[in-house]
C-alpha cells in the first residue's frame, strides 16, 4: 500500500535524529525541539522550513503512536507488504501474500478474499478504526469524590483542520477510484481460487486524491493540540482509567474514531481517605470523653460537621459508621468511618495535674492484671 510504500523508503528515525533503539520519551522530546525550531508561526512565508515542519510532524505521526511504530520497523524490515513478495512488488502477478503470526492460514485467506481482521488486504482496504489515545489527569481528592466536568488539552492525531478529513485540497473532492469501485480492493477470479489485492490505484481507500491537502498530505488527519471536554464520574480511584468513547485518532476510510483513554491520578488529602467509597477520617477525643462518652463533633467532606456521640469506655482506635456521609455514585452511597484517637496531653496545669494524680489514687485495679497468666 501506498503508506506503507512511503514507510519503506523513509528513515524517520534519521528525519528526528535518533536511533531505532530510542525511548518514546526521547522520540517525544527531539519532536518538540524540532517542531519549535520549524514551525511555521515562527518562520512566516518560509517554505523551507514549513516542508521542514511538515516533515518532522509526519515523523513523529509514527514514531510517537506504539502501533503505528511497530507496523513501521515491521515494514522496513520486511518490505513494504510484510511477509515475502512473488518476485517483487506484489510478485510476478501482482499479488501480495502477508505470513504473519498466522503463517499459511494468512495466506489462504487473502487467497479466497479473506482478508483477516487487523491485517490482508481486505481489512486494510475498509473502513479502518481510529487508534486509541492516552491522556493522565490529575485530581484534587475533593474533586474526585464529588466528580467533575473538566478540559483536556492534548496534542494527538486529529480530524485535519484543512480538509475536514477529506484529504483533498480545499474546494476539491476526492473521487471514487475508478480501478475498484469504491472496494479498496480487486479481485482476479481464477478458476477454484480468488486473489485479492490492495487497489494500486487508490492505495486501497477506495477514493482518489488527485490534489491532496497541503496541511495533512491528503491523510485526513493531522497532530496538533486540541481540547476534549471530559466527565469524570463521582468516586473515580487513583489509577483507575476512564474511556471516552470515539474522542481517540480519527479513522481512515470512512472508519469511526478510537476512544480517549484517561488515566486519573489523585492526590491525597490532608484529613480524609477512602476505602472503597467509604470516607475515612482519625478524630482525636479527650481522655475525659473517651472515659464518660458524650458527643463529638466530625468534620465531613462537603463541610458540615456531623455529631457523634460516643459510648463511656471508648476504647482509643475504634471504629464508628456515619452512615451516608461516604462517596455518592449513582449505583451506591458510602458511609463516613471515624476512628477515634485518644489525645494525651504533655502539657499540664498544677490543676490537670492534681486531678489526674487523684484518679490515679482512687484506680484500684491496673489493667495490666489482664496480662498475667
Amino acid at each position: 500500500m501506498a503508506a506503507q510504500r512511503e514507510w519503506y523508503e523513509k528513515d524517520y528515525y534519521k528525519v528526528l535524529g535518533v536511533g531505532d533503539d530510542a525511548t518514546p520519551k526521547d522520540i517525544t522530546k527531539a519532536y518538540r525541539k524540532l517542531a519549535r525550531g520549524s514551525h511555521p508561526d515562527t518562520h512566516p512565508g518560509d517554505d523551507a522550513a514549513e516542508e521542514r515542519f511538515k516533515e518532522v510532524s509526519a515523523a513523529y505521526d509514527v514514531l510517537g503512536d506504539e502501533a503505528k511504530r511497530k507496523e513501521y520497523d515491521e515494514v522496513r524490515k520486511l518490505g513494504p507488504i510484510g511477509g515475502f513478495q512473488g518476485g517483487g512488488p506484489g510478485g510476478p502477478t501482482g499479488y501480495n501474500f502477508n505470513v504473519g503470526s498466522d503463517g499459511l492460514g494468512d495466506i489462504l485467506g487473502q487467497m479466497f478474499g479473506r482478508g483477516r481482521r487487523g491485517g490482508g488486504p481486505s481489512a486494510a482496504a475498509g473502513p479502518q478504526r481510529g487508534a486509541d489515545v492516552e491522556a493522565t489527569l490529575n485530581l484534587d481528592f475533593a474533586d474526585a469524590v464529588r466528580g467533575l466536568t473538566t478540559t483536556l488539552y492534548l496534542t494527538s492525531d486529529a480530524q485535519c483542520s484543512t480538509c475536514h478529513g477529506s484529504g483533498a485540497k480545499p474546494g476539491t473532492q476526492p473521487t471514487v477510484c475508478s480501478q475498484c469501485g469504491g472496494r479498496g480492493v480487486v479481485d482476479d477470479n481464477q478458476g477454484l481460487f480468488s486473489f485479492s489485492s490492495p487497489c494500486r490505484a487508490c492505495g486501497g481507500r477506495g477514493v482518489v486524491v488527485t490534489d491532496p491537502c497541503p496541511t495533512c498530505r491528503g491523510s485526513g488527519s493531522e497532530r496538533r493540540p486540541r481540547e476534549v471536554q471530559a466527565r469524570i464520574p463521582a468516586g473515580v480511584a487513583d489509577g483507575q482509567k476512564i474511556r471516552l468513547k470515539g474522542r481517540g485518532a480519527p479513522g481512515r476510510n470512512g472508519g469511526p474514531p478510537g476512544d480517549l483513554i484517561v488515566e486519573c491520578h489523585v492526590a491525597g488529602h490532608r484529613l480524609f481517605g477512602r476505602d472503597g467509597n467509604n470516607l475515612t477520617v482519625k478524630v482525636p477525643i479527650t481522655f475525659a470523653e473517651a472515659s464518660l462518652g458524650g458527643d463529638v463533633d466530625v468534620p465531613t467532606l462537603d463541610g458540615p460537621r456531623v455529631m457523634l456521640r460516643l459510648r463511656p469506655g471508648t476504647p482509643s482506635g475504634s471504629r464508628h459508621r456515619v452512615k451516608g456521609k461516604g462517596i455518592v455514585t449513582n449505583k451506591t452511597t458510602g458511609d463516613l468511618i471515624v476512628t477515634v484517637d485518644v489525645d494525651v496531653p504533655t502539657h499540664l496545669t498544677d490543676e490537670q495535674r492534681s486531678a489526674i494524680a487523684a484518679l490515679a489514687e482512687a484506680t484500684t485495679v491496673s489493667p495490666r492484671t489482664r496480662l498475667e497468666s
